[in-house]
């Protein structure tokens, strides 16, 4: 009984409260901006600690933070490629840098890296959880479902570990998590099944997340569109057919995510025209949904290389 009357009521008062807040609540962020752009946070000498940091938007990541005179803790893999990384944030600005090779798939790395980061500095200000990997393919193609277990251990796991050893330490500095998730996350791209899910489930977390720590640590959910990496190189995209897709450079990724971080917003999503396609989606989810299964399923040049692709491996940005 209950429910049929709110399936009458709630709609009704949905709609009035929507008339009447939406309007203040879009006064209150333009002059949240305004206040903002005049008085940005100042990131010099803050310590942040950035994963997947050896390459792609994690290392434009730490070039920008290092020239704004942050500290970094640079995490990933490829100790070699981090120490370049490092070498290069210190010419350009950073006054202190360390290299914590590891696998954020690991809890026990996971933990490592905020304790060195705490007994190094003394305090953690920022975690940027960027460490992620993919897989190209039909789902349906697989051949064992289990193979994939590392892309979700890494891209939703690895950022769940760190945020749990950080959030104390978090706490205390009033400090910021930067999650760099994928419009992958709310909008269903054919051929990375598997990658949407990962990152549909870090996006879910983190927004619950900012609900339950409140206003002690401030937290960005980031939404990139596809980004020139080694999750989405020419070679790559061409054997996807998805070389039409408009790609960002990382650099210019980092920019804006770095100017978002001293700003304070909670969403980012760049380019900035990718929000369009939410809109689209919630308004008219079987025209987007006919498309994508058009242009990326049943395209001629898709369908010939479709057992191809299927035997692609992974590519991690970590």
């Amino acid at each position: 009984m209950i429910h049929t009357i709110l399936n009458v009521v709630f709609p009704l008062v949905s709609v009035i409260l929507f008339i009447v807040l939406v309007p203040t609540f879009w006064l209150f962020n333009l002059l949240r901006f305004c206040f903002k752009s005049l008085y940005p946070e100042l990131l010099a000498g803050k310590v942040i600690l950035i994963t997947g940091s050896s390459t792609g938007i994690g290392e434009h990541l730490a070039y920008e933070f290092a020239k704004e005179g942050a500290c970094l803790a640079l995490v990933a893999r490829r100790e070699k490629q981090l120490h370049r990384v490092a070498q290069h944030a210190r010419t350009i600005g950073s006054p202190n840098v360390i290299v914590l090779p590891g696998d954020v798939s690991k809890l026990e790395d996971c933990k490592r890296f905020v304790d060195q980061t705490i007994k190094h500095f003394g305090r953690l200000d920022y975690l940027v959880n960027n460490a992620a990997i993919t897989t190209f393919g039909l789902f349906e193609d697989q051949t064992c479902v289990l193979d994939h277990t590392s892309v979700m251990n890494v891209n939703f796991w690895g950022s769940v570990y760190t945020t749990h050893f950080a959030l104390q330490h978090l706490r205390r500095s009033k400090g910021k998590i930067i999650t760099i998730c994928s419009c992958g996350g709310w909008f269903a791209t054919p051929r990375v099944s598997i990658y949407n899910a990962s990152k549909g489930a870090l996006l879910s977390f983190f927004e619950t997340l900012r609900i339950e720590v409140g206003s002690d640590i401030d937290i960005t959910v980031v939404t990139p569109g596809l980004v020139d990496t080694r999750l989405a190189n020419k070679e790559r995209l061409e054997e996807e057919n998805a070389l039409w897709v408009p790609r960002i450079s990382a650099k210019m990724c980092a920019k804006a995510i770095v100017s978002n971080t001293k700003h304070g917003d909670k969403y980012l999503t760049v380019p900035s025209w990718m929000k369009t396609m939410l809109l689209w989606k919630t308004l008219c989810p079987e025209i987007v949904n006919s498309i994508m299964n058009f242009v990326f399923i049943y395209w001629p040049k898709i369908s010939s290389k479709r057992s191809k692709i299927s035997q692609l491996g992974f590519y991690p940005t970590y």
